[in-house]
């Protein structure tokens, strides 16, 4: 009888949240009903510099090195790229580093898909300015900028799982955790939902650093 009770409970909200969506579909083609021409036409304006502001921004990204993953050539090309891009990941890796080809893997099929943000590689052992600047300890060590400021790192494997066969799916999730992509998954619940738990702090590290550096002390296996 119990069962049979909560049965009818579901079927009633159910039935329900099926007439809220009716209702909203209603009003919406009744808005539309009451349209004249001209609103029709202020309507497609309105789409048309929409379309014409995303079509700019995107030429405008794909010129800065957007959509590509990269090689910064030093310091320099470091401070420019962040200076040209409001959103910069940028791998600090070194060639005798395997786990570094892992992570290059996933930042190569992650460039193309999210223009909004630049997706760059430097060699830690050719900017030894900037990996002390930055306390680069752990190779590889993913920086995440935002507003030329670093806002998070990821720093070796342990935000991915710990091991190296996590997904594109797992690095893309915990970029968008400092906001620095767009994304439209659910940042409260990893992918690899086997492997981390979206209940870990900010993964050791405050938000909006400064370039200047982070003031976390941890090691990973991979120190240098």
């Amino acid at each position: 009888m119990a069962g049979a009770g909560v049965e009818s409970l579901i079927e009633q909200q159910l039935l329900a949240a099926a007439k809220l969506v009716e209702d909203q579909v209603d009003a919406h083609i009744e808005n539309l009903e009451r349209m004249d021409e001209d609103d029709l036409d202020a309507l497609r304006r309105r789409r048309l510099e929409a379309l014409k502001k995303g079509e700019s921004e995107k030429q405008g990204w794909l010129a800065a090195g957007h959509g590509a993953y990269e090689e910064l050539p030093d310091e320099p090309g470091f401070f420019a790229a962040c200076k040209k891009s409001k959103n910069l990941v940028c791998h600090f890796y070194r060639d005798s580093t395997f786990r570094c080809k892992i992570v290059d893997k996933h930042l190569q099929l992650l460039a193309p898909k999210h223009l909004e943000t630049r997706f760059s590689k430097i060699n830690a052992e050719k900017c030894m300015f900037l990996v002390k600047k930055l306390k680069v300890r752990v190779i590889p060590t993913i920086v995440l900028i935002r507003d030329s400021k670093t806002v998070d790192y990821i720093v070796g494997f342990d935000d991915l799982g710990g091991n190296d066969d996590f997904s594109t799916e797992m690095i893309e999730w915990r970029i968008a955790t400092a906001e620095v992509i767009k994304y439209s998954g659910d940042l409260m619940n990893p992918p690899d939902v086997k492997s981390a738990t979206a209940s870990k702090p900010i993964f050791g590290f405050n938000k909006e650093k400064t370039i200047k550096g982070r003031n976390d002390d941890s090691s990973d296996e991979d120190d240098w």
